[in-house]
């Protein structure tokens, strides 16, 4: 039941950013001069499963003024990252901040109260010794040796 308020709160809360998002846009569209400070900051997620990434990337994307231009794809050294391009920045801290603001609701959302301190099971293919992120990479290295190649079509033992 807590996670159903928390999943309500959310939604609410992000109807409520995208009011204001288009109104500072407006704002910044129809105002004399420039208002606009564009930055592009890293923001390293603690979101660990793709539902939760997904979800974070278009929360950001629909959003108006913000944008996720790129994702950096997560080992077992390092977690994932969203690139993503602000409009308004007034800082980098401040973006930032905002980012993990949204990012705590969205997991107290997902996860539950615990939120971002909730244990969860790592992505796919870490259980796996391997170092990568998502459970196909780490299956092909499985499968094919670490000699294979990302997106390369490897021999197997018959066709040889």
């Amino acid at each position: 039941m807590r996670r159903l308020w928390n999943t309500i709160t959310y939604v609410l809360w992000i109807l409520v950013e995208i009011i204001k998002g288009s109104l500072e846009v407006a704002r910044g569209v129809y105002s004399p001069g420039t208002r606009s400070s564009p930055a592009i900051v890293e923001y390293p997620l603690r979101a660990t499963t793709d539902v939760e990434i997904v979800a974070m990337a278009s929360s950001i994307t629909i959003t108006p003024g913000t944008l996720v231009v790129g994702i950096a794809h997560g080992t077992l050294e390092e977690d994932c990252s969203l690139f993503v391009h602000v409009l308004f920045a007034e800082s980098r801290d401040q973006v930032i901040a905002d980012l993990r603001e949204m990012e705590e609701r969205l997991l107290r959302a997902t996860r539950g109260h615990s939120g971002a301190d909730a244990g969860l099971q790592p992505r796919g293919g870490r259980d796996d010794g391997e170092l990568f992120a998502d459970g196909l990479a780490a299956r092909k290295v499985h499968e094919h040796g670490r000699d294979a190649q990302p997106g390369h079509p490897t021999t197997s033992e018959e066709e040889r």
